[in-house]
């Protein structure tokens, strides 16, 4: 199957041109690629917003910076490149002013995007559509409503605010503000979040890799979160977490009831503090969709660092994604995922599992495998088939005018490898799809559109011999 859907996406005609916001760097004749020039002063238009230090500090150059002509083409693409993965803006464009025989002015003009999201809440609970379509027969009762508040670009500083009450399957309440930069030299940041959610309905236990569900009239389950993260961002592509975060969950007895094992002992609650270290190097082209380039990241973590938490694990995550052009209208792309954790003798609700948002084999989405230790391994393979911008002339607000749509046709492989849980093994429970190697390949069409919207249509085979149509709004990695 997978190598005919790849001799099929072969056939197709496409456009040479990828789908990524619009950028512009100004084209220099090469028989000036030996000429030099100086930066005299640095222009900065269409940001009605954001602040002039925010676009400064994505920039490679700096007035009194002298350049080889022929490399400015190259420089300045990269820095286009990094201010629309702010996601700050919709277009950029980066040129020059000359100012002399050895001299230049740059002008960087950019236009901002809509900041200010009010967005209505209606979602489902469960981790995919096709886990509430099939596992759970469409139960409308399952959609969580409410309204999230995205404020974006807070003060023209690029900081983020976030609020978010929402009712219905599961109740919650949270609030993050994001402060990218809190020196003057842009390089340290900071982030706050608390969260509180409780709930009636609650995955209790898994059974062959499906969850089983409590329902109660009364709360079954309450969580609480206190966390702070400290950025630093020395370079453009390399950032350092450190995040400390204090969390409790209380259930009652009805949970340990379903599962003895969902919190370990006799405690109704379960409270730690923990400490954990992350790395992430991001060189792709454009984050929202990604078609060049290479990332990694990697996450050291400390659960139980307090005498008084009852819960103890030590973990290790790392993702590793590369992407190629290939030629013309071709793109290939590889994204490996390893995690390992001790102890492995925990409570269920600490249980780690591969298939939750991105971290799946593809064909394998109505399930969860659990495991302390998992690798994967995703591989993608697309042509582009058509990509355009519309401009909607009659639409009030300029950030919403430009309409951009792009289709890529697919193929993919995916593996992956679960070792299960001891407690699993013990009573023969949920080994189905652990211990053993889980392969998953299929055919599908990615949908890109404007604001990081992706819609992925899919049509999937796994290693069990089951095959079906999935569906997912989030790009694959």
């Amino acid at each position: 199957m997978f190598a005919i859907a790849l001799s099929f996406l072969m056939m197709f005609p496409g456009q040479p041109s990828v789908m990524a916001p619009e950028t512009h760097a100004q084209s220099i004749a090469p028989a000036d690629s030996a000429t030099y020039l100086k930066i005299d002063r640095v222009f900065i238009t269409g940001n009605r917003l954001t602040r002039d230090a925010i676009i400064l500090r994505e920039l490679s150059f700096k007035p009194g910076d002298v350049f080889y002509s022929g490399d400015l083409p190259g420089i300045f693409d990269l820095d286009q490149k990094k201010l629309i993965n702010t996601r700050l803006f919709n277009n950029v464009e980066i040129k020059l002013l000359p100012a002399g025989p050895n001299n230049t002015d740059v002008v960087v003009a950019v236009s901002e995007r809509w900041y200010t999201f009010p967005s209505p809440i209606f979602e489902l609970s469960d981790r995919n559509f096709n886990e509430w379509w099939q596992n759970y027969n469409h139960d409308f009762r399952r959609i969580n409503y409410g309204i999230r508040l995205y404020q974006y670009n807070m003060r023209g500083r690029n900081e983020t605010l976030r609020l978010t009450a929402q009712s219905g399957f599961i109740r919650r309440f949270e609030l993050t503000y994001r402060f990218p930069y809190i020196d003057r030299e842009k390089k340290h940041g900071l982030m706050i979040d608390l969260s509180f959610a409780e709930t009636k309905n609650l995955a209790s236990r898994t059974v062959d890799h499906k969850y089983e569900f409590i329902k109660s009239r009364d709360l079954v389950k309450i969580n609480r979160l206190a966390a702070a993260t400290y950025t630093f961002r020395k370079s453009f592509y390399q950032t350092h977490w450190v995040r400390l975060e204090y969390f409790n969950t209380d259930v009652e007895d009805t949970v340990r009831i379903f599962n003895e094992n969902y919190l370990r002992g006799e405690s109704k609650r379960q409270q730690y503090a923990s400490i954990s270290y992350t790395f992430n190097s991001d060189h792709r082209d454009y984050f929202a969709y990604p078609l060049r380039g290479h990332q990694l990241i990697a996450t050291v973590a400390r659960y139980g660092v307090l005498s008084s938490d009852n819960f103890e694990r030590n973990e290790l995550n790392v993702l590793y994604s590369r992407y190629w052009h290939l030629k013309g209208k071709y793109y290939l792309s590889n994204n490996f995922v390893g995690y390992l954790s001790t102890p492995e003798n925990i409570s269920y609700v600490n249980y780690a599992f591969l298939g939750y948002k991105k971290t799946l084999v593809r064909g394998y989405e109505l399930y969860v495998v659990e495991g302390p230790r998992y690798f994967l391994n995703k591989t993608t393979f697309k042509r582009l088939l058509f990509s355009r911008k519309y401009r909607w002339n009659a639409m009030p607000l300029e950030q919403f005018r430009q309409i951009p749509l792009a289709l890529y046709l697919k193929t993919y492989a995916d593996f992956a490898y679960v070792e299960n849980y001891p407690q699993y093994e013990r009573d023969g429970v949920n080994t189905r799809l652990s211990d053993k190697l889980l392969s998953g390949a299929g055919a599908g069409i990615d949908v890109v559109g404007f604001y990081d919207l992706v819609l992925r249509f899919e049509y999937s085979f796994n290693g069990e011999g089951e095959r079906g149509f999935f569906f997912h709004v989030r790009r694959e990695f």
